[in-house]
């Protein structure tokens, strides 16, 4: 049913339903109308009248023998009851002038007439039956004669006053008929408009439920699309883990093969060539990056880290590697910060690097002439903004271009040569993440003229860290040698891993599965263990676990780096929960496999243990939940709701605090989760929250050299501290409310 005719019947049932008020309005006029009729019946005395007239008829009788018995007698005794029977008849004569009883005669001439004679007879026979005296005899008879000839008039006035009731009430019957009638009919219209209106009620009543099975059975089918779309969004995200994996592994040995490849001695023409594949195969790897990015922004699954950073620092580290390509394509390269742009602000540093790597990638690819520039500028709030400005003097874009540059897979070279290649997702993956971070990305092009590309984000100031993170690379002594496990199913990473921890003067053993794995560090002690992630018979979480499981404390406490080839967030907390160290991504470079064994094995010079003392670090013991005598000394000050406030505040705010710590080990950030477990463990002594206390002290201290598995425990562990110390402090009535 369309609206259209939804609407129509809504209307015929509102005009229905008023011709049903209107016609039951009648019925209840029409009955008010009978109801009125029947009261006028009962109050208006006619009947009451009319009997006054049939009295007054009897009473004259009576008065016209008692008149000839005083005729025929004489005696005082007779004229006594005359005169009695004569007052008793001027009664009745009154009442035959009632204002009822004229109304009710009114047209009838007999009747007044009578009324007249009546009037006369009376005034005469008041003087001869006066009380008092003896009437004459002669008068006596004459007033009889007079008298006699009443009889008749007053006979017809019953006989008029009964011809007009019966008059009257045939048409007050007839009236009442007639309303009768009326009400009837419209009883009958009105029972006829019920039945329809029922009718369609009842058709409206069953098309609602028909609507609103269909509703419910689209509710059923919707939700049923929603799993499916679950589902399918699922296996799409294994789909892709598993796709990233199985490209992944492949470019490990490929780009890897190359990079040693460029260690050997080659001719011109072979150098050249071996830079045109790794090109190619990193210019392959960008796009299985973009698609991956793209495939966890649209599942939700990208998260967004943001932290304290040194923004002029962020920059130097993008300028080398921009102003290498810029050179190549004799394009100048210009980076200027504004005075007033803060040096410490809070963003995501790896993502705000992707969006200006992709920025000026662009702005170079497309320019052959002219410069680049970025240009970073503070804009006055409120709110306060950060503006990142690229601007390029390439080949510029139309506005139809323009209008479809943030489009997936709409590339910037439109143009049937593409001269210029790209996979159009970089821009669109750039704009997600400004928004994400709540900015965005604005353009203005000009054709022929060049570029301006606009990153707009919310400043967030930070004051300057009382402590920065030492330089491990200007403190760090050479690694001394280490015995590696590699668990790698894959022959051509071998070889790879095997080259490149050999450059790396470390000796590498291999197994081919997770199970060998285990084995193998029961019966050898190892420095390391490289474990990748996908392999038959038992997986590298798997094999961590069982690693972790082991009696022997030293081949339990074996450093363990993950190598996988899927870069999905939740793979890198996976690794960590299940006790790994560390965490790399193939394809694995040379680089950053040194930093990984520097991370886990270096030293500064002071440093009295030797590299391989960094292991499992036992947990302290755990301390007493409440601190008494803290919270004691804490009351000095404080009242007791205020306490319980402020202990109530801090463990409402314990779930954040976990997940900022959580990013920060996740994301290898030591500085960040520093700062946390050190705002936490102050706040908690001064509660005296003793064991919270304590574990963030452990986390504190341990940020920047235990294992990053021990620290997602001690983590792990502070949440736990949180519930208990909860149900501790409300035990002993330190929360409001207990």
């Amino acid at each position: 049913m369309t609206a259209v005719d939804g609407g129509s019947r809504r209307w015929g049932l509102a005009a229905m339903a008023g011709v049903l008020a209107l016609v039951l309005g009648a019925v209840v006029l029409v009955q008010g109308r009978q109801l009125a009729l029947s009261q006028q019946a009962l109050r208006s005395g006619d009947g009451y009248s009319v009997t006054s007239l049939f009295q007054l008829e009897v009473e004259t009788l009576r008065l016209r023998d008692q008149w000839r018995t005083v005729l025929e007698a004489g005696s005082p005794q007779a004229l006594d009851s005359l005169r009695l029977r004569y007052e008793i008849w001027i009664s009745r004569v009154d009442l035959a002038r009632t204002p009822t009883l004229q109304s009710l005669m009114v047209d009838e001439q007999d009747y007044l007439a009578a009324v007249r004679q009546l009037a006369a007879f009376v005034e005469q026979a008041d003087r001869v039956l006066a009380p008092g005296q003896t009437p004459d005899p002669t008068a006596l008879q004459a007033t009889f004669e007079q008298f006699n000839g009443l009889v008749v008039p007053v006979h017809g006035m019953s006989l008029a006053a009964a011809h007009r009731l019966a008059q009257r009430a045939d048409d007050g019957n007839r009236a009442l008929q007639q309303q009768s009638r009326l009400g009837v009919a419209l009883s009958v219209f009105l029972f006829a408009l019920c039945a329809v209106f029922a009718g369609l009620a009842m058709r409206q009543m069953r098309q609602l439920q028909q609507r609103r099975q269909t509703l419910e059975d689209l509710t059923r089918r919707l939700r049923e699309a929603r799993l499916e779309a679950e589902a399918a969004s699922e296996a799409k995200s294994a789909f892709l883990a598993n796709m990233s994996h199985e490209i992944r592994t492949p470019f490990q040995g490929l780009l890897g093969m190359l990079s040693l490849l460029r260690e050997t001695g080659l001719s011109p023409r072979q150098a050249e060539q071996l830079r045109v594949a790794t090109e190619s195969a990193d210019h392959l790897l960008a796009i299985l990056n973009d698609i991956l990015d793209m495939s966890q922004l649209e599942a939700g699954r990208l998260t967004l880290n943001p932290a304290p950073l040194q923004l002029r620092e962020l920059l130097t580290q993008i300028d080398p590697l921009m102003r290498t390509q810029a050179t190549a394509k004799s394009l100048s390269l210009y980076l200027d910060v504004a005075p007033d742009v803060p040096e410490w602000v809070v963003a995501d540093a790896t993502r705000l690097k992707q969006i200006l790597f992709n920025l000026l990638s662009n702005a170079i690819k497309f320019s052959d002439r002219g410069s680049v520039a970025l240009d970073v500028r503070c804009l006055p709030g409120p709110p306060e903004q950060l503006q990142f400005v690229v601007t390029d003097t390439g080949v510029g874009m139309d506005a139809q271009t323009v209008q479809g540059l943030f489009r997936r897979f709409a590339p910037g070279d439109a143009t049937p040569r593409r001269r210029h290649a790209g996979s159009g997702l970089g821009l669109e993956i750039s704009r997600n993440l400004a928004r994400r971070m709540d900015g965005d990305i604005d353009v203005h092009s000009v054709p022929g003229e060049g570029s301006r590309f606009t990153l707009t984000l919310p400043l967030r100031r930070h004051d300057t860290p009382a402590e920065s993170p030492p330089s491990a690379e200007r403190s760090e002594q050479p690694l001394r040698s280490l015995s590696v496990l590699v668990a790698e199913d894959h022959p051509v990473n071998r070889q790879y891993l095997a080259s490149l921890l050999e450059t790396l003067h470390h000796r590498a053993h291999f197994v081919p599965d997770g199970q060998q794995a285990v084995q193998a560090v029961q019966r050898e002690r190892y420095d390391l263990v490289l474990m990748d992630l996908h392999m038959p018979e038992l997986d590298g979480i798997g094999a961590t676990v069982a690693i972790r499981a082991l009696p022997d404390p030293a081949a339990a406490t074996v450093p363990i780096v993950a190598l996988t080839a899927d870069a999905f967030q939740d793979t890198r907390e996976r690794c960590l929960l299940a006790g790994m160290n560390d965490f790399l991504t193939k394809p694995v470079s040379p680089q950053g496999l040194a930093s990984a064994l520097r991370r886990l094995f270096g030293r500064r010079p002071g440093d009295a243990a030797p590299p391989s003392a960094v292991r499992m670090a036992p947990l302290p013991l755990e301390a007493d939940l409440i601190d008494h005598a803290a919270v004691q000394a804490a009351l000095q000050g404080l009242s007791p709701e205020r306490l319980a406030s402020l202990i109530a505040s801090f463990l409402d705010q314990g779930s954040q605090t976990v997940a900022h710590m959580r990013a920060a080990v996740r994301d290898g950030q030591p500085l960040e989760l520093r700062v946390h477990a050190h705002t936490a463990r102050g706040a908690a002594l001064n509660l005296g929250l003793a064991a919270l206390a304590q574990t963030a002290q452990a986390l504190h201290e341990g940020a920047a050299h235990l294992p990053a598995h021990e620290v997602a425990h001690l983590v792990q562990r502070y949440e736990m501290q949180l519930a208990r110390t909860r149900t501790a402090a409300r035990e002993a009535g330190m929360l409001a409310g207990t």
